[in-house]
């Protein structure tokens, strides 16, 4: 059988992102695919133009990882973190990416195809008022009382906000405070 009829079988020919049914075909997952059906996808052109080229990422279109992520495929998972983790600063892509949970070999073959973009998204890394470095998933407390605009409420003092998303801007992450995510301005937090 091949690599194709094998792949067309597993995703009911459809593409195995976006669940498309035009313009399929077989990509093998870089960078050390051994072009086999458990290292390849089926997918649309879109997927495949939007994957190779990160200039043409149409956000919205990868909504579609909110359904695909949680395939027991590994090399379907292995992409949909790829796209989610280029996406990243888009909080819907964060938030899914939170959730995301893959077994220790698929992360490790998810993070080996991670590009030196995403590694380096900004140049100066985010810092909090004390000038210690923030990563995401780091949790940190407010130092002073923030009006939240449009959500109607103030973030209090002391307000602990875990599980940190960074922007592309250094100077401000997103968080959830009183179950709402916002953006903060990382010069008015404390690393916890």
């Amino acid at each position: 059988m091949s690599i194709e009829t094998e792949l067309q079988e597993r995703s009911a020919s459809k593409c195995e992102l976006c669940s498309a049914t035009d313009n399929l075909t077989t990509y093998n997952i870089p960078p050390n695919s051994d072009a086999s059906a458990d290292q390849s996808l089926f997918i649309c052109g879109t997927c495949k133009g939007q994957i190779e080229n990160a200039e043409s990422i149409d956000v919205n279109h990868w909504r579609c990882l909110n359904d695909s992520m949680w395939t027991p495929v590994p090399a379907v998972q292995v992409m949909a973190w790829r796209m989610l983790n280029r996406l990243k600063s888009e909080a819907w892509a964060q938030d899914l990416l939170d959730t995301l949970y893959l077994e220790d070999d698929v992360q490790q073959w998810a993070e080996s195809g991670a590009t030196e973009d995403d590694e380096n998204d900004a140049d100066e890394p985010t810092k909090d008022s004390n000038g210690t470095i923030l990563n995401a998933g780091d949790t940190v407390t407010l130092i002073k009382d923030l009006v939240v605009k449009g959500a109607n409420f103030t973030a209090k003092r002391g307000t602990i906000v875990k599980n940190i998303s960074l922007t592309d801007n250094p100077e401000h992450i997103e968080g959830k405070v009183n179950g709402t995510r916002i953006v903060l301005v990382s010069a008015f937090l404390k690393k916890a």
